[in-house]
């Protein structure tokens, strides 16, 4: 009877694997056959270039050097979900939270913008700055050192010069195009790849 208990036993946990599994394949087949984000807008790196877009990381770096020496490097990463209904009517469920460093050749500081890229009425993006800081040295930042006030507090012209200078760094909705479809791209590709990986561990026998 101790060796029948033990069969059904593992009949069960064969039938459920398998169930399983079926599951995933069908969820698996489901995404690759989906075209959730078709590439319908107007999207350019531009003079940017990719500097790190691991498979396994969720950010992409991307980073220009223009003709006066300047550097910009951009890192960019989806944020969390949002919780509001009216998202059902944008292609992509998720904004995007992006950093942008600017460098002038021979000085150690930077100036670091703490942005939000947002899909703007289903056609287009733009980007807001939350925050801005200047960085005398990134070496010596600590959490007692002042990068400047809140921006929030920040004159309304100033965040409107602030804006400019990185559109004229290259930061233009071209860019937030790309990195919106990218970077919601990549996710999918990587929770495909890891359906498979789940799918061969639950299918492999024991």
């Amino acid at each position: 009877m101790r060796k029948v208990g033990n069969l059904v036993r593992k009949g069960c946990k064969a039938v459920q694997d398998l169930n399983l599994v079926k599951l995933l394949q069908s969820e698996i087949q489901h995404e690759l056959s989906s075209n959730h984000y078709p590439t319908s807008r107007s999207s350019s790196l531009g003079d940017f270039v990719v500097e790190w877009d691991s498979p396994q990381s969720k950010d992409v770096v991307l980073r220009r050097k223009l003709e006066s020496g300047e550097e910009v490097a951009v890192s960019a990463m989806l944020g969390p979900f949002s919780d509001t209904t009216d998202r059902e009517e944008y292609l992509y469920p998720r904004d995007v939270v992006m950093k942008v460093c600017v460098k002038k050749p021979g000085l150690s500081s930077i100036l670091q913008f703490d942005c939000e890229i947002f899909e703007q009425d289903g056609i287009g993006s733009l980007f807001a700055i939350w925050e801005f800081y200047y960085i005398q040295s990134p070496a010596r930042i600590g959490p007692s050192v002042y990068r400047g006030p809140s921006f929030s507090y920040v004159d309304i012209k100033l965040h409107r010069a602030l804006k400019e200078y990185l559109e004229a760094k290259g930061i233009g909705e071209e860019l937030t195009n790309f990195l919106l479809h990218h970077l919601h791209k990549k996710e999918q590709g990587q929770y495909v790849n890891w359906l498979q990986k789940l799918e061969s561990f639950v299918a492999k026998p024991e």
